[in-house]
This record gives structure tokens, sequence and C-alpha cells, in this order.
């Protein structure tokens, strides 16, 4: 387990983090097989997490939550990440995307309303659209038409986690669209609503058992009382949690490559060719070793930025938008350089399906998309860097 005073946090966030990797060694890696081969969600063991104060993390005590902060949901993810990544992906969506955003935008009787359920309940983030992906503001289709006390909602998300199995969804949808991204707002749809379905589940390369699919709004009635902020205003809500939500995903990229490389170290003791162990030679223990000075440099990279994150109040903006784009885009580009070597010193095993660095491997490509492409990436630190 990792020791985290070592990189500065304090005692509760170690005792927190090695209670997530205990549960998730127990109660998540021996999920880990089903998931991938059936593209099975274990819902039930997914809200046991509830008993155990891991779901609804940073909602508030006052409403029944633990009232952990960003640190300690990081550290949950990423001890969950290294056990099994699937069941990590659908309670990050759920935990930060969702919750954790209405932590920070809903108003006391939203929250006092939605939050309590989440104490047990199954979260999601709805939008990207079939055809707004990397430009999901701008190229929105989804619209929401005032009428009376409720919103009417005619539109489509895609590739939305947990989306066929949340309780409730932070949707956008444009109430101005003649005024593009300026006309947007967020909205809390409740699972049943009438007029919202789930179009499609949608079948992955990686990251299978986390449930993504195409979602409908035909005509959806949202009560007017489920607006997320103001009218109009929906891209503060993106921009506030977007920072938050790439340091947050790179905790998962650590997760994940930990995995890559304590796997690696296991076979490369234990695999035998020409008399000895691979791992005494030394081309081997050059990849072992290049998998491990990036990992660490993304783990320094990604522990400084997640202190200046939770602390920040200009999320969305500036330094802490042009070095949470960075942080994200060097993780990725680390996770396929460590993946590629965690399957080549696997050798012939790990190109096989059922091998865990092979299921590893299929998911780290999702890195490079989501949460804005590397080219996303790139184009926010460029345009930072000169505005300086």
């Amino acid at each position: 387990m990792l020791d985290l005073r070592r990189h500065g946090f304090d005692q509760q966030h170690q005792q927190i983090y090695d209670m997530a990797w205990r549960y998730a060694r127990e109660r998540h890696h021996p999920l880990l097989r089903r998931m991938d081969d059936e593209d099975w969600f274990p819902a039930d063991e997914y809200r046991r997490m509830g008993e155990v104060g891991l779901l609804g993390t940073t909602v508030p005590e006052s409403l029944g939550g633990p009232g952990l902060d960003l640190v300690a949901q990081f550290f949950i993810g990423e001890a969950f990440t290294y056990w099994n990544n699937m069941l990590a992906a659908s309670w990050g969506a759920s935990e930060n995307l969702c919750v954790n955003n209405l932590v920070r935008n809903a108003s006391a009787e939203q929250q006092a309303r939605f939050l309590p359920r989440m104490l047990a309940g199954i979260g999601a983030l709805g939008l990207t659209e079939p055809g707004a992906g990397s430009d999901a503001l701008g190229s929105m289709k989804t619209t929401a038409r005032r009428d009376g006390d409720h919103y009417v909602l005619n539109g489509r998300k895609m590739f939305i986690t947990n989306g066929p199995v949340a309780d409730l969804l932070l949707v956008y949808a444009k109430t101005t669209p003649e005024r593009g991204q300026h006309g947007i707002s967020a909205f809390v749809v409740e699972k049943g609503t009438p007029g919202f379905s789930v179009a499609q589940s949608l079948k992955k390369m990686g990251w299978r058992g986390s449930p993504t699919g195409e979602l409908l709004f035909d005509d959806c009635r949202v009560p007017a009382a489920n607006l997320v902020g103001e009218v109009d205003k929906g891209v503060r809500v993106v921009m506030s949690g977007l920072d938050i939500e790439r340091v947050f995903f790179s905790g998962h990229v650590i997760g994940l490559a930990q995995r890559a490389l304590d796997l690696s170290l296991d076979y490369a003791r234990t695999r035998v060719q020409f008399g000895q162990p691979i791992a005494a030679f030394q081309l081997v223990q050059g990849m072992l070793a290049d998998m491990y000075a990036a990992l660490e440099s993304v783990r320094a990279f990604s522990y400084q930025l997640l202190k200046e994150v939770a602390a920040a109040d200009d999320a969305g903006r500036g330094e802490i938008h042009k070095r949470s784009a960075a942080c994200v885009l060097h993780a990725g580009n680390m996770l396929k350089q460590v993946l590629d070597h965690a399957v080549q010193i696997h050798g012939g095993s790990g190109f096989m399906w059922e091998s865990e660095v092979n299921c590893l491997y299929r998911a780290g490509k999702l890195i490079e998309i989501g949460a804005g492409t590397t080219q996303v990436r790139q184009l926010i630190i460029a345009q930072e860097l000169l505005k300086e």
C-alpha cells in the first residue's frame, strides 16, 4: 500500500486510503474477471459501498454524508482503480462528476432533496452528445424549453458512464439555443422521469462492466426546481468541475499504472526463460525502470496539483486550468508507455484476453479520450501559455 505521508498528506487521508484499498482488494477485485468477460455491472455490490461510507463521499455531514474532502475522494478513487478499474470508473463518474458537482453548485433545497439519496445511489453526468464530443458545449443540440413549472427537454446524450443504471443525472441542455454555449443550463433528471429513457447500452473495448449508454430525452418534463444554478449559466457549473475532474482522472491513471507495474514485477520474477527469471535480463529491467520513473513523475505532479485544486476557487480558468490539462495530458502519455511495456513483459500471455494486464491495456486508451482528448488538452495548455 501507498505511504501518503511521504507525499505530505496527513494521517486521516492515509487511513481513508488504507480502508478503501483493503475494501477493494476484498470486495472489488474478485468481480473483475466476470465484469470484463460479461460486461456485467454488480449493482448490489456497488450500493453496498454505502454501508461503509464509500458512497456520497463529499456529501456534508449535516445531510448524513461522510463530509470528506476532494483529497480523500481522490485517494479512494486511486485505491479502487488499483483493484478494479471498471467499478472505479462507475464510482468516479457518480461521486465526482455528479455528486460533487451538486455539492458545489446545487442550492441548499436541492441538496437536501437529492444528496441523501446518493449515500446509496448511482449518479451520472449527461454532457456529451452523438455530434458533440470535444466541442460538447458549442455543438450541443439538446434543448430545454420552459413550460410553466417545468422545463421540457429534447435531445440525446452519448457515451454517458452510468447512464443505463443511474438514479439521477446532472444533464446539460440549451435553454437559449441562439446564444450557443452561453445559453446552456444544468438540470437534475431523476430515473423514471416521463420522457427520459436509455436508447442503448454501449459495448466498449475497455472499462467493461461500467455501464455506458446513449440517453434519450423526448418531451422529458423536468421540474423547474431541478434547475442547478441560474438559467443560461450552465457553463459555470461545467467549468467549476472540469479541472477537478481532470485531476481526479489522474488518480485513476496512477491506480492503473501502479497495478500494471506490480503485475509486471511479479511476472518478471516468476517467468523463467533460458534457465533464469526474465527479471535477470537487462532489457526487461530497463522497461521496469522506465515504467517506475514515468509513473512517479505523474504521481508527483498529480499529488501537488491535487493540493492546489483542493484549495483553489478559480477552477475553469488561468493557472489551474492550464496545469490540470497538463497533468492529465502527461498522465495519458505515461499510461500508454507503462501499459505497452507491461504487455511486452508479459509476452504472449499479455496478449490474451483473460490476463489482467490485457484488461488494463484495453482500458488505457480511454485516458487519451475522456475528460477532453489529448489534443484538446494540448490546445488548452498552449492557449493559456500564449496569453502569458
